[in-house]
């Protein structure tokens, strides 16, 4: 387990970062992960790195505040936060966060102290986000079981067997055997997908049409100058990264007014410490007009209402349903993992996914039709059956996916 452990902290920070010599990182972790968080420590100061950064937080204490904290508190955002987060990014910092949460830490907080408070957040930390989605610094996310997030994943398991069980999907899912070759096998891993996603941006699609039986009609238009990315990225000083870790979905922006037609989730979605289930969202010229879910639909409708760029899409995400994440057999009720099991879009801001994107400001990508939010969720639509058909330029109709799997 050791060494699996080690393996695991240096795929994350060796290759999902690619800390450089002279570089400092800033690590955001759970205080249960603490014991993993100063692994990724150690080996990022092997590597030569300047300093590194902890970051804390406690799931307790965020349920505690939301319960029990002033009313008042949930529309401000201390200035300490954006001046730490913009203040380490400008200086060049990479950032790795390590994701692991109680599903259903928030069952029960009222709603609309959440909507406040992530409409606060994202305001506060919008030049944090533009650094981020713009690759101007590396970034990785990775995750690590806690008991709460275990035992929702494998109920009928005690505690520790729970935990057990998580750790070896999650070791599967990021090719770490314990032989300390994961980075090498990310490598290849990055070079298969690399030639897929040539092949998407050949075609230069200018839509994609989605159909399943479980209720998706759903058209996508896809901006001029559009590209897909994927598994790896390159910041704005050259460095290759992987911002997550896994990953095996293909990525690119829709046209935020192109999007028409209803769309069903296929898995459930872990947002805010909530499970909304079963839900549908209908888009007209790119909004969402009608929402519905089984479970969560007040959660969820104030997640699209979060500003106005909530309620347009900001990701489309090609994944296909073989992949290592689906092949685990679970539901992770996380979304690093989750969405890795199915094609997906998100609601919210968009990653600059189009040419010369570093020379237009906010207001010229927003003319380009890519989206602008305090927000970003993915939400995974991805099925057996689903196809997908992209439509270039000169209308001819190309299979993109058949019985949920790439058809090239």
């Amino acid at each position: 387990m050791d060494k699996k452990l080690y393996e695991y902290a240096q795929l994350l920070v060796l290759k999902g970062v690619n800390i450089q010599k002279g570089q400092t990182l800033v690590i955001s972790s759970p205080v249960e992960c603490a014991y993993f968080a100063r692994l990724c420590m150690d080996v990022a100061y092997e590597a030569g790195c300047r300093e590194v950064v902890m970051s804390w937080r406690d799931d307790y204490v965020t349920r505690k505040r939301y319960l029990l904290a002033d009313d008042a508190v949930f529309d401000e955002v201390p200035e300490h936060i954006p001046a730490f987060n913009n203040g380490y990014a400008k200086s060049g910092a990479a950032f790795l966060s390590i994701a692991a949460s109680d599903p259903e830490n928030l069952k029960g907080v009222d709603p609309s102290r959440i909507k406040r408070n992530q409409r606060a957040v994202g305001k506060a930390l919008a030049e944090y986000r533009e650094l981020t989605s713009s690759n101007a610094v590396q970034w990785c996310i990775g995750a690590v079981p806690i008991p709460a997030w275990a035992k929702k994943v494998f109920p009928d398991l005690p505690e520790d067997e729970a935990m057990s069980a998580l750790w070896e999907k999650i070791f599967t899912a990021v090719r770490v055997h314990g032989d300390m070759r994961a980075i090498t096998r990310w490598q290849e891993h990055i070079e298969r997908t690399s030639r897929r996603k040539q092949r998407l941006n050949d075609y230069r699609f200018k839509y994609l049409k989605y159909k399943n039986s479980i209720g998706t009609d759903l058209t996508v238009e896809l901006p001029e100058g559009h590209f897909f990315e994927g598994v790896s990225e390159h910041s704005k000083s050259g460095i290759v990264f992987s911002p997550n870790i896994p990953t095996e979905e293909l990525f690119t922006v829709p046209h935020r007014l192109g999007v028409n037609g209803t769309v069903v989730s296929a898995m459930p979605l872990v947002y805010n410490g909530t499970i909304i289930e079963d839900f549908k969202f209908t888009f007209k010229d790119g909004k969402i007009i009608d929402v519905s879910a089984k479970r969560g639909e007040e959660v969820l409708r104030d997640a699209i209402a979060a500003d106005e760029g909530a309620s347009y899409l900001g990701e489309v995400a090609l994944v296909p349903y073989d992949s290592p994440i689906k092949q685990a057999g679970v539901l992770f009720y996380n979304t690093l993992y989750d969405e890795n099991a199915s094609c997906h879009f998100a609601f919210g801001s968009a990653y600059p996914c189009i040419e010369g994107a570093d020379r237009l400001s906010p207001e010229e990508l927003l003319s380009r039709g890519v989206n602008r939010s305090i927000t970003h969720v993915d939400f995974m639509i991805g099925t057996s059956d689903m196809s997908i058909v992209g439509v270039t330029h000169d209308g001819k109709e190309v299979p993109v996916f058949v019985d949920g799997l790439f058809a090239f």
